[in-house]
């Protein structure tokens, strides 16, 4: 449950988000906490590193899930699911190779992408709390894309004086501990949709998380499911969110 007034921090990610990278199945997401419980979360996720002998500066991915790791990353996801401070939503695309840009007036790759951080992020938001935005840096570009949907996003709660979203910036994962833990789970919900089944770490991790969260990772959950918060969007189903 949301507080009023509080200052929440939301850590963003995304997965094959692409235009023509071959993966069919594209995942945002994000994950959000107080501030004033941040320092608390980063910390309790340094010590998991240090207790399974890693740096405490080691970078969570979802890429270097592997047998050797196992114990780790699954206490990295039982350490999210006993953690009431933390929520995570996700936003999975498929069908991506359908996407029709140009039946749209005004439309790219990236202003759909904008749409899609909107879809991500609207649930989240409420009028009376105050948010901040962190996303992982993907490129030079980097940048100017944050203004844009710093802009969007203000816009689309009439925020025009930008006091309920605060900012919006771009960061390096491998500082910022809760962006990793997004970085996990939105691996564990791309892979799970993509279908794929060859990794036997990665599917015991997906295991875990189904049993932690009840859910199979593979539906939307209810909107105001705030653990494990799930939405599906396919081009040109005629749906609520559609292009």
């Amino acid at each position: 449950m949301l507080t009023e007034n509080k200052l929440y921090n939301v850590y963003c990610d995304e997965s094959c988000h692409l235009e023509n990278d071959s993966n069919n199945v594209m995942t945002l997401g994000a994950l959000w906490c107080l501030d004033e419980v941040k320092k608390d979360m980063f910390d309790r996720v340094r010590e998991i590193k240090v207790k399974h002998g890693l740096p405490s500066n080691f970078e969570i991915k979802w890429t270097k899930v592997s047998p050797a790791k196992i114990a780790f990353y699954k206490e990295i996801v039982n350490f999210f699911f006993d953690e009431a401070n933390l929520h995570f939503r996700a936003v999975v695309i498929k069908e991506k190779d359908q996407l029709d840009h140009a039946r749209f007036e005004n439309q790219d790759h990236d202003t759909w992408y904008y749409k899609m951080f909107f879809c991500l992020l609207n649930v989240v938001f409420e009028p009376h709390s105050r948010y901040r935005i962190f996303l992982d840096k993907k490129d030079t570009r980097s940048g100017e894309k944050i203004i844009k949907l710093h802009d969007v996003l203000c816009n689309s709660k009439y925020d025009f004086s930008k006091e309920i979203i605060k900012d919006v910036r771009s960061v390096h994962s491998h500082e910022i501990e809760l962006l990793q833990v997004a970085d996990l789970l939105i691996g564990a919900v791309g892979y799970a949709n993509r279908g794929l089944i060859g990794s036997s770490a990665k599917m015991e991790l997906i295991a875990l998380i189904r049993e932690l969260s009840g859910y199979s990772l593979l539906s939307k959950t209810l909107l105001k499911e705030d653990k494990m918060n799930l939405f599906f969007w396919t081009p040109n189903r005629g749906d609520e969110n559609a292009e």
